[in-house]
């Protein structure tokens, strides 16, 4: 790789990313521009998939909104994401779950998982 565009995406990447999975329920706290006014809005739902490839990584998050479906695609490496706080940790056996966006309503959800953070793994070592 052409050593001038790697320095570039290290300059640009985000030095700690939050510790979350596909099937997760998140919030994801996003800066919102609007005029000269800035906010934080924060969009819920299920991580559907992750998409990894250095700078490039992104994932997907898709939540319900009056029985319609919505997906949105969020870089991690965006200046625009603030945060990600995991909600509820989901049990699946999948790397990618389209198979949710045919479902409504109970037929969503995903079991519940109890595994520790790798936070707290990494800090009993």
């Amino acid at each position: 790789m052409n050593p001038i565009i790697s320095e570039l995406e290290k300059e640009h990447a985000k030095q700690s990313i939050d510790d979350f999975r596909v099937g997760d329920t998140v919030d994801v706290h996003v800066r919102i521009i609007e005029g000269e006014k800035e906010r934080i809005q924060v969009f819920n739902g299920v991580v559907i998939a992750m998409n990894k490839g250095g700078i490039n990584a992104n994932f997907t998050v898709r939540r319900l909104v009056s029985g319609e479906g919505v997906e949105r695609v969020f870089p991690f490496h965006a200046p625009r994401v603030e945060k990600v706080e995991v909600r509820r940790r989901g049990r699946t056996r999948r790397a990618k779950l389209y198979y949710l966006r045919g479902r409504i309503g109970k037929a969503t959800r995903l079991k519940e998982e109890s595994r520790p953070s790798r936070a707290l793994a990494k800090a009993k070592k």
